[in-house]
């Protein structure tokens, strides 16, 4: 993968995509949580993993750039779908069409670095994680270095602050979180303005990175694994000043899993929480 970010015109063009987790265990297992340690934190199925990895090959062979930095929600099924595209991107050999998950590859882990990022994290609020499922005194249980040592060895880049130092509170609105989601996604972009970043982040906020970026139109629906692409010109002055571009997004046609719809469609009748894109 290459070092640097593609030129168009004399200028950097800052390549963000923010996509979301796999497969999660309780929408397909509903009595899962019942028994569940932590039932807040569902993993992957098999079949998340897969497509997960499989979107990550996906990146390597037909993103056109290289992704530079990845951002992760400190959520389980976050961090595990990260793994598996961060795999497929660090494979040091050409990924084998037939191969579906990270096990047993070999990696070069200076290809990228990683970092947990909390503003990245779920909803925390009703409408995403259901009452009798969240923790009772609001404590989620994480911990940075225990996030760490779900990803590939090598990769986490500890020099990095995260924005968030610890989880939004808890019953956050909904709105809220929106803004929430709007503005990591700025103000990760602006402290790597010269690299391509990779969010994996949850439903809600990869419909924030469509609609906040695309002018009159509403997310209803996120698949797992899809998402949406950024890209915005940046110019790199003296002492790490930079000046940069509005954000615009690319929906290629081979690109799914983001549904939408122009705002002047009277969908929902006019409630602006009506859509609330599934976790």
């Amino acid at each position: 993968m290459g070092s640097s970010v593609i030129t168009v015109e004399g200028k950097l063009s800052q390549n963000v995509v923010v996509m979301r987790h796999g497969d999660r265990i309780d929408n397909f297992e509903p009595l899962w949580s019942a028994s569940a340690a932590r039932p807040w934190d569902p993993p992957l199925v098999d079949a998340g993993l897969v497509r997960a990895f499989c979107t990550g090959r996906k990146f390597r062979t037909q993103l056109g750039f290289p992704i530079h930095r990845v951002f992760v929600s400190p959520f389980l099924r976050c961090l595990q779908t990260a793994s598996q595209v961060i795999s497929a991107l660090c494979a040091v050999d050409d990924v084998d069409p037939t191969v579906m998950t990270s096990d047993g590859l070999k990696l070069d882990p200076s290809k990228l670095k990683v970092s947990i990022e909390y503003g990245l994290c779920e909803m925390l609020n009703r409408e995403a994680i259901r009452p009798n499922v969240a923790p009772k005194d609001g404590d989620f249980g994480f911990h940075t270095s225990e996030l760490e040592a779900k990803l590939p060895a090598g990769t986490i880049d500890h020099s990095v602050e995260p924005v968030y130092e610890e989880l939004p509170r808890w019953e956050e609105t909904v709105i809220g979180a929106r803004r929430r989601y709007a503005q990591i996604i700025r103000d990760l972009a602006d402290k790597f303005p010269s690299e391509n970043l990779l969010f994996v982040t949850h439903g809600e906020g990869v419909g924030v990175a469509v609609s906040e970026f695309m002018k009159d139109i509403n997310v209803y629906e996120v698949e797992y694994c899809a998402y949406s692409h950024l890209q915005r010109s940046v110019s790199v002055g003296e002492n790490k000043s930079f000046t940069a571009g509005e954000f615009e997004v690319l929906i290629h046609k081979t690109q799914t899993g983001i549904s939408y719809y122009p705002s002047n469609m009277d969908k929902v009748g006019g409630d602006p929480l009506a859509e609330i894109i599934p976790s």
